[in-house]
């Protein structure tokens, strides 16, 4: 066994491996002992990962990010594969996932509030939400926006929008997000209009505790006369259903319970108070003119939770001097209200500086309505409260 142990030790020296097969069994050895690591592979240079991109993915800059079947105008959106297949959406919040409770697949988001640098996709975001507080540059940027095709507000009136709209880009507006909040508004000038809570305050103010010299007006039994009787309308009467009072409707057509408004002038001199709640459009601008004031009963309260140019401010200044009427205003032309305008110091007016949508009610409504605008333009769906454009 010896020689057997000497035969096979010298046939070994005698036939050495090859350098190259020990440097390949070190290397295996060694790659046995060490964990594996896999290097990470970057990303093309055309590719970016930005922060507003909730869903993490890699949002291509140089691609117009549709697919030839999108770009048709095919409304089969919802088959999400590659990064350009992603729509193209600004929306004005810092956490845009947070704020709407999840955005829906088929978006690649970027983060517009009116202020700092413009996203790099503005030629080719489909769908805006405007800054709800944002100024004149919010809009302006539509203009840039060659790839849009719609813009939903956060607001109900939608006049400042209309002029930055190239033909084709569908407006939406927020209708049924401001019902709520502004139907509070309108019932919160009523009340503290008939119980005089503006004089209590500055008496407050003075440390003044007047006599009783009298009775105030009471909301029960009166006659609310709503103009421009939609979503906001129905609000404002649910909530004066508690009040005891009674409530007539005016809308642009009849409808049962609504009259049309050819039938305004009969209705007037009927109301202790007229709500106005129209919106902002060439037929409603100046509506409230001093022909309307003059057919309003005596002691008759104007609320304007609308838009200002609605109402013809030299005419209700007029009104207000004499002593006749009385007026709650959340909105006035022109606004903002400048210092020394006749209209802060004239008698019988409460004015609040257009607060009428801006509540805690605002913010879980507007995301509802945003989620549910983004999910039907994914899917082809018709979006909802189309005011201008092709409906889609």
């Amino acid at each position: 066994m010896a020689g057997d142990r000497a035969a096979g030790s010298s046939e070994a020296m005698s036939k050495p491996p090859p350098l190259s097969s020990v440097c390949a069994h070190r290397r295996a050895q060694a790659l046995q002992k060490q964990p594996r690591t896999v290097p990470q592979r970057p990303a093309p240079a055309e590719f970016t990962l930005t922060r507003h991109d909730v869903r993490r993915r890699f949002i291509p800059r140089s691609a117009p990010g549709v697919t030839e079947s999108q770009a048709a105008g095919s409304p089969a959106r919802a088959k999400v594969g590659r990064v350009s297949d992603l729509l193209a959406v600004w929306l004005p919040w810092n956490d845009p996932d947070g704020f709407l409770g999840g955005v829906p697949d088929g978006f690649r988001v970027e983060t517009y509030d009116g202020h700092g640098q413009l996203p790099g996709s503005i030629e080719y975001v489909r769908f805006y939400v405007p800054q709800y507080f944002g100024g004149s540059n919010v809009n302006e940027v539509i203009r840039d926006m060659t790839a849009l095709e719609v813009v939903q507000t956060q607001t109900a009136g939608y006049e400042h929008v209309l002029p930055y709209l190239r033909d084709g880009v569908t407006l939406c507006n927020a209708r049924g997000v401001h019902d709520a909040s502004t139907a509070e508004l309108a019932v919160a000038l009523i009340l503290a209009s008939y119980r005089e809570i503006p004089q209590a305050v500055r008496d407050a103010d003075r440390e003044v505790w007047p006599p009783l010299t009298g009775v105030q007006d009471s909301l029960a039994d009166k006659t609310v006369l709503i103009v421009g009787y939609g979503s906001i309308g129905e609000a404002l009467e649910r909530r004066l259903s508690g009040f005891e009072c009674d409530v007539l409707r005016v809308a642009r057509r009849a409808r049962p319970g609504v009259a049309p408004i050819d039938d305004l002038p009969a209705l007037l001199p009927r109301a202790d108070v007229v709500v106005v709640l129209v919106p902002a459009t060439d037929q409603t601008r100046g509506l409230v003119d001093a022909e309307f004031l003059g057919r309003m009963k005596d002691g008759a309260l104007l609320v304007n939770v609308s838009r200002g140019v609605v109402v013809d401010t030299g005419a209700l200044v007029a009104e207000l001097g004499t002593g006749r009427l009385r007026a709650g205003l959340d909105v006035t032309d022109p606004e903002p209200l400048p210092a020394g305008h006749p209209l802060w110091s004239a008698p019988n007016v409460l004015i609040t500086p257009h607060r009428g949508g801006a509540t805690t009610a605002f913010a879980p409504r507007v995301a509802a309505l945003v989620r549910a605008q983004l999910e039907r333009f994914a899917s082809g769906e018709p979006l909802v409260n189309v005011v201008a454009g092709p409906a889609r």
